[in-house]
């Protein structure tokens, strides 16, 4: 028997797979519990058209990423926090605050897309990274200075 899997079933497929199954496990287990569909002709096409215009939200949203990495470029931004007279800051900066650096810029950037290759304690110059997409990141300069 030949199922179309509606979701990742651990140790047979992934979503929209097409795999051969005994006919007891796709009747009694896959079908019933809305983990797959009989792979007949009508499905099939369903299933294909699904396919097709996930691949072209997913290039539009590959796009967006990639115009919106071009748009930050090679922007250096300024975080202020206290700090002692050695240079050392009071606690740490986090993404929360160069998030919210980047929104005043004009840059919607989530917090959690915000990574930190080290965790600022110091005044100075640090890289962030910004995960835009699975395969778009982007590096922007995060200055620490003092308020």
């Amino acid at each position: 028997m030949e199922v179309i899997l509606k979701q990742d079933v651990t140790g047979l497929g992934y979503k929209n797979d097409i795999v051969k199954v005994k006919a007891g496990y796709g009747n009694n287990y896959l079908i019933p519990n809305g983990f797959a569909l009989i792979a007949n002709d009508s499905n099939k096409r369903l299933i294909s058209e699904n396919v097709r215009q996930a691949a072209h939200k997913a290039a539009k949203i590959k796009q967006d990423a990639e115009a919106l990495a071009a748009k930050v470029g090679d922007l250096t931004i300024e975080v202020g926090t206290k700090a002692g007279e050695s240079g050392k800051i009071f606690g740490a900066v986090t993404a929360l605050q160069i998030a919210d650096v980047l929104k005043a810029k004009g840059f919607d950037i989530d917090r959690k897309k915000v990574h930190l290759k080290e965790t600022p304690k110091q005044l100075g110059t640090y890289t962030a990274t910004l995960d835009l997409h699975k395969e778009v990141k982007h590096d922007i300069q995060v200055k620490v200075v003092a308020e």
